[in-house]
């Protein structure tokens, strides 16, 4: 049994199409991902990339602690079912299910005709490849075979069987051998509903059996939904969102996974937020729908949507909508539907409608709605009705980017603040504001980022509740009966606290100025060579490759698990005739007598912490330093921590 790493993985075709865009996972031993999407958004591009079927033009893959990029597919220790089920027809199941056994070997020690263990001339046994036995091979298809319930069939041939059965033998084929990874490409889609439902239910029962890891290929999303312990959706080469079904659906993360993910697919309308004290109206476009929330339900919300000119989209499932006249009457979020026809279902009616009174509810508008209503119920075409929402299951999208403007995990805190003499005031406290903050006096908006916060310092907050998003824990804080987002390692008990601020993160707006926070990272141009160089190697001097990283003239010598990832990454590529962009941390670098040259323009202090800010080359670069320097200086960077992105394509290799 294995995890899996993938890093940085590209798949780029010779005419720059990049089918798979940077995908960044990390799977657990034992889970069962499922990648979703549109036809040709990259899913069984990558699967295949994992398999070894397809190279990969750029990443790291690791199957365990090997990394497997340059690893022929049978020594990967993975097993892959398609979609065409690929069973030999001339086969009985038994030979099917053998086959994969027969080609391979497994690790034995020698041993002599009564079956003893032949010893080296150290007394140490001998180890060897072999074939597996006629007994070996019965038991293990025979096991396989029980597994999967098909041990009735085992002398037929796949001719003679169902579609559900001969799926069942493309399994059996796969886990014959116990793999350390399990892949299953669109293994379904051949068969009929009734079926296909019954073989997910095999699946993730086999899944439990086995206790394996399964990646399993699907563009059904129910599939994804029902199977999946977590799920990756796709679109377009592009990971849009990576998360659990529940999560998923409850929080996406852009408009695609929101519309993707659900039957029926949410309904989207066009509309304006406008803040006004303690509330916050919402103008539904192209029609006289209005609805009122309270602003704590948006209080992540950034106030550029807020403001009553940014048209954004706003999302309902058909479930968060009712027409039940009980319902409606106690809500106080109500929208005229103008109903146009339904479908009954059995055990639910989809309602069909338009809240533009002169919309037809046929067309996909910006208008039309979808009301999910349990049972068989009619209703009359050309009724308008009152429809009542779940204020709660409110979505909201960019409409530019379609990116959830209701993040679980917000990325700044915006709050009012006044500033006067080199000190800040914000929810009734006010905090001396650090030299390498510059910025005007006045009134204005602070920016600050939830991972700015810390957990000491000369603030007094209270802890009001934790959330764990994904294995970040977000803390709800609150100042003097406002609201505050931080980010901590750990979940922290209610009650009072003091939390302190990362000034070179903020942002401090007064009237058309803003300060610009502090760079987390620096970026260097430079290419990778190989210099040899005499070395004596067992008595003798042999010349010996060695590695490095080139900038601005300088060699940084690269460690060993760096050069290998480069040429691992770069696979199929001359890793010396690229240009790339090496990226380090402030933290990353070092003061020396040697180094890049770089020209010391001012020291900026944040109080418990001083940078200094350079110009080498003509790149800006920002350094922790404890002393006061001028004048040249010459940095050394921990090549151990280095990030880069290849130039030419835009690939990030590490």
């Amino acid at each position: 049994m294995a995890n899996l790493s993938l890093k940085h993985i590209y798949k780029v075709y010779p005419n720059g199409t990049k089918a798979v865009n940077d995908f960044n996972m990390q799977i657990s031993d034992k889970e069962f991902i499922v990648f979703v999407g549109p036809s040709g958004c990259g899913k069984s591009t990558t699967l295949r990339m994992i398999a070894g079927l397809e190279e990969i033009t750029a990443g790291e893959l690791k199957i365990g602690d090997m990394v497997v990029n340059g690893m022929e597919p049978k020594d990967r220790d993975i097993a892959m079912v398609f979609q065409n089920y690929a069973l030999y027809p001339h086969m009985t199941i038994f030979e099917n299910l053998a086959f994969g056994l027969r080609t391979r070997k497994i690790p034995d020690i020698k041993r002599d005709k009564k079956g003893n263990p032949v010893l080296d001339k150290n007394g140490k046994e001998i180890p060897i490849m072999r074939k597996y036995n006629k007994q070996e091979l019965s038991e293990k298809v025979n096991e396989a075979a029980q597994i999967l319930e098909i041990t009735d069939y085992l002398k037929r041939k796949p001719k003679e069987m169902s579609g559900g059965q001969r799926q069942r033998v493309a399994l059996g084929r796969a886990i014959v051998r116990r793999p350390k990874v399990m892949l299953l490409d669109e293994p379904l889609s051949n068969l009929d509903a009734k079926l296909r439902t019954q073989m997910r239910s095999e699946i993730v029962k086999l899944h439990k059996k086995l206790q394996t890891t399964f990646i399993y290929v699907t563009h059904d999303q129910v599939e994804a939904m029902t199977m999946g312990t977590r799920i990756v959706v796709m679109k377009d080469g592009c990971v849009k969102q990576i998360d659990t079904p529940k999560n998923l659906y409850r929080y996406p993360a852009n408009k695609f996974v929101a519309g993707f993910i659900g039957t029926p697919q949410m309904n989207f309308f066009e509309g304006t937020l406008k803040k006004n004290g303690d509330k916050v109206y919402i103008d539904f476009n192209y029609s006289d729908a209005k609805v009122t929330v309270p602003y704590t339900m948006l209080m992540k919300t950034t106030p550029q949507y807020l403001d009553g000119t940014k048209t954004v989209y706003i999302g309902f499932r058909a479930e968060d909508l009712t027409l039940d006249e009980e319902q409606v009457a106690q809500s106080t979020t109500k929208i005229k539907v103008r109903i146009s026809h339904s479908e009954q279902l059995g055990t639910e009616t989809l309602v069909y409608g338009d809240i533009n009174m002169d919309g037809d509810g046929f067309a996909e508008t910006s208008t039309r709605v979808i009301i999910k209503s349990k049972g068989f119920k009619d209703y009359q075409p050309d009724t308008v009705c009152e429809a009542a929402l779940n204020i709660d299951a409110i979505h909201l999208f960019d409409k530019e980017t379609e990116e959830s403007i209701m993040p679980r995990i917000p990325e700044y805190n915006y709050l009012d603040c006044s500033v006067k003499g080199g000190k800040i005031t914000f929810f009734g406290n006010t905090v001396e504001l650090p030299a390498a903050v510059k910025c005007a006096e006045g009134n204005g908006e602070l920016l600050i980022p939830v991972s700015a916060i810390r957990f000491n310092g000369e603030i007094t907050a209270k802890v009001i509740g934790c959330e764990d998003v994904n294995g970040q824990i977000l803390v709800s804080l609150d100042i003097n009966g406002s609201r505050l987002y931080a980010l901590s390692s750990e979940i922290l008990e209610n009650g009072e606290i003091s939390i302190g601020l990362d000034f070179k993160k903020l942002i401090i707006k007064i009237g058309d100025t803003e300060n610009q926070p502090m760079p987390e990272v620096n970026s260097l141009n430079g290419t990778f060579v190989m210099q040899k160089e005499l070395e004596t190697v067992e008595c003798k001097k042999k010349k010996v490759p060695y590695y490095y990283l080139l900038i601005n003239g300088i060699k940084l010598k690269a460690p060993a698990e760096i050069y290998e990832k480069m040429f691992s990454a770069t696979t199929g590529r001359k890793v010396y005739n690229s240009t790339y962009r090496y990226e380090w941390t402030p933290y990353d670098f070092t003061l020396s007598e040697g180094g890049i040259k770089a020209e010391v323009e001012k020291i900026l202090d944040y109080g418990s912490e001083k940078f200094l800010k350079c110009n080498a080359d003509g790149e800006t670069l920002y350094v922790k330093t404890d002393k006061n320097l001028s004048g040249t200086v010459y940095l050394i960077p921990d090549v151990s921590k280095v990030s880069v992105i290849e130039t030419e394509r835009q690939i990030r290799i590490l």
